[in-house]
């Protein structure tokens, strides 16, 4: 039976090619019945097609994946296709659909028993044996309430109660995805293959989330570039690099150590064994024509077959080197913030913010996602209007990344001509030089922009912050896309830099050891802490349950009562006129949805053409420059409008 089985998923020397160079060179492992596996590696090292090929939705070039046929795998990638037709409690009750399909299985299975009279058969007796294990399994899936699972799984990804029955059509694409998760969770899968599962996610979700992984009963496998989330969920590590892996039981943390350690100790053996046959070969060519050291030679040409070369095992040896400008000297107060507030039309997004920013602190804008944090930024960074005052201090030189910066590259050009049109004075003879800290060197530079990948773009855009000194450094999520070794050498350069940092991030691993302060954006208000990342999450759980107190009240009572105290508080025209704006929302957000996905078919089209040779078209390369550039703009126009959205459906 399928739960006495201790090796769920087998791989056997899978071997994966792309234009005949490999990713995957004869790999073999497996994956036991509760294994937490990190499948960790640089971008572009093969993490998310391993775990496709694992789903059974891609096909090696040669090897074999072996899995009981009666093994449920649940699958979440980094990028899908959302359902919107149906509310959000209907959406994800979806996942119970399984329960309702053993249901029907079992009836069939007894009515065929019924009409059975061969009864001392093999085949009666197995008939019944089946009727067993899955009364059993229905016995066990229906001993949990669906809709109390459903309730805690949505609240734990950071769902209201209110929201359970709108429409998903109402959510921005972040929310659509946890959607997708929450009904991935419940449908209890054997295995679950998670590709960047804490993208969409806030700091609350994600410890819900690793505490769920961490009792799940099943498989996990897990590619993130969270540090601290694969430590306190995973107890395996696998590495994927340079086509081979390395499989460690230990978690992330330990793992690298463990890496170090072999390779000291793999080099130490190399080296020895190279001095040996340095020696071995010198002395042969010293004495070859001597005819009393024929035998001697003889001897040592004998014993240099015989060595087992001892192999390096081979390393990305390429290393990023990051390194902030020094910072020209500001005033003593980059940021002072006084009462500073910002709407939308009639919606507030927050009000009374009042803070001060010293010079060379290094702070985190931290909350849930759509509470205003990238909203604040704008209004220091004065590309939105907004109430209140902000003073931004004496000779203050702002370097600015966004959260879509690297989408805002010129994917047209090469990766030389992005920096050659933007750097100036003496940088512009350090091109070179800088392209190769950045591990664009040689034919790399030479690469369009549109073939990078993520985490590369991210790179590149990083490069264009350090073509001019500045003392106020202002980051929007600049670790996603990027692999772990080259957050930890962002976290390093940030924490030697001299200047100011502001920080928007939700990755607890990157802000610890870097920022002595946390502003906590939530309820329309933006609190103060003065701690690290840590201590303020440690405060936060004390905080939380206080509210928890607080709201439990009103949360008891009824929905019809609710819902009259609100009615008692809004007139006739204020409902009309929220209901106006709703819809208004809801059809910009759809029509840019639209837009957004008919770019993203012509840009696919174009590609293909171009790949099937297509390159003689002189008009291709403009089309596909003219799509990409609108999907830009539809793209921030889309982000901007769900934003709108969001804060619409909360003060409803």
């Amino acid at each position: 039976m399928q739960y006495e089985i201790a090796i769920m998923i087998s791989i056997q020397n899978l071997k994966v090619e792309f234009s005949s160079k490999p990713l995957f060179d004869n790999i073999s492992y497996v994956i036991n019945k509760k294994d937490k596996i990190a499948l960790v590696g640089k971008n572009g090292a093969g993490k998310s097609t391993m775990l496709k090929i694992i789903a059974g939705l891609q096909q090696p070039t040669s090897g074999l994946v072996s899995k009981p046929a009666d093994l449920t795998i649940g699958y979440l990638p980094q990028q899908m296709r959302l359902a919107d037709e149906t509310t959000l409690r209907a959406e994800v009750m979806k996942a119970f659909d399984h329960v309702k399909m053993l249901d029907e299985e079992l009836t069939w299975l007894n009515q065929l028993l019924a009409e059975r009279t061969d009864y001392e058969s093999e085949s009666y007796q197995k008939l019944i044996d089946e009727i067993g294990h899955k009364t059993d399994q229905l016995t066990l899936l229906r001993s949990d309430n669906c809709e109390a699972e459903l309730e805690k799984t949505l609240i734990g990804l950071g769902f209201e109660r209110t929201d359970f029955d709108r429409p998903t059509s109402e959510f921005s694409g972040g929310w659509r995805m946890r959607v997708e998760i929450a009904k991935l969770l419940l449908t209890r899968p054997d295995v679950l293959l998670l590709d960047e599962p804490t993208n969409h996610l806030d700091i609350d979700s994600i410890q819900w989330l690793e505490t769920f992984l961490k009792n799940h009963s099943g498989a996990v496998v897990l590619v993130s570039h969270d540090r601290a989330f694969i430590d306190n969920v995973t107890s395996r590590t696998i590495e994927i690099s340079l086509g081979k892996i390395y499989d460690y039981n230990v978690n992330y943390s330990h793992f690298v150590e463990l890496r170090k350690e072999r390779l000291e100790q793999q080099m130490r053996a190399y080296e020895n064994q190279q001095k040996l046959i340095h020696d071995t070969e010198d002395f042969i060519e010293r004495f070859r024509y001597k005819a009393t050291k024929a035998v001697q030679v003889q001897s040592r040409i004998k014993q240099l077959e015989k060595i087992e070369r001892i192999e390096v095992d081979q390393v990305d040896t390429s290393h990023l080197r990051l390194k902030f400008p020094p910072a020209p000297r500001s005033g003593d107060y980059p940021v002072i913030a006084e009462d500073v507030a910002k709407n939308y039309g009639d919606l507030q997004v927050f009000k009374g913010v009042t803070f001060t920013i010293k010079r060379g602190e290094k702070v985190a804008f931290v909350g849930k996602n759509g509470a205003g944090k990238s909203t604040l930024v704008k209004c220091i960074m004065n590309e939105i209007p907004f109430d209140g005052s902000l003073q931004i201090g004496h000779n203050v030189k702002i370097g600015y990344f966004a959260q879509n910066q690297a989408q805002l590259l010129d994917e047209s050009i090469t990766v030389y001509d992005t920096i050659d049109y933007v750097a100036t004075g003496e940088m512009r003879t350090r091109i070179n030089d800088l392209l190769g800290a950045f591990m664009f060197g040689g034919e790399e530079s030479e690469k369009k922009v549109k073939v990078l990948s993520g985490g590369e773009k991210s790179r590149l855009a990083m490069m264009r912050l350090l073509l001019q000194p500045v003392n106020l450094l202002i980051m929007d999520e600049p670790t996603n896309h990027l692999d772990m070794r080259t957050k930890d050498i962002l976290k390093s350069a940030i924490k030697d830099f001299d200047g100011t940092v502001i920080v928007v991030s939700h990755d607890r691993d990157f802000l610890d050891g870097l920022v002595e302060k946390v502003y906590e954006f939530g309820g329309g208000r933006v609190r103060e802490h003065l701690c690290g990342i840590y201590e303020f999450l440690e405060h936060k759980k004390i905080a939380t349950l206080a509210e928890l107190e607080r709201k439990e009240k009103p949360q008891s009572v009824a929905k019809g009562e609710v819902q009259d105290v609100k009615q008692s508080k809004l007139d006739y025209l204020e409902q009309k006129e929220q209901s106006r704006r709703l819809k208004q929302a809801q059809k910009r957000v759809a029509t840019l949805e639209s837009r957004i996905n008919e770019l993203e078919s012509e840009i696919k089209e174009i590609e293909e053409k171009l790949s099937a040779g297509a390159a003689g078209d002189p008009d291709i390369y403009s089309r596909h420059a003219r799509c990409s550039e609108e999907l830009e703009a539809t793209m921030q126009e889309w982000e901007t409008a769900s934003e709108e959205l969001e804060l619409i459906n909360q003060q409803l």
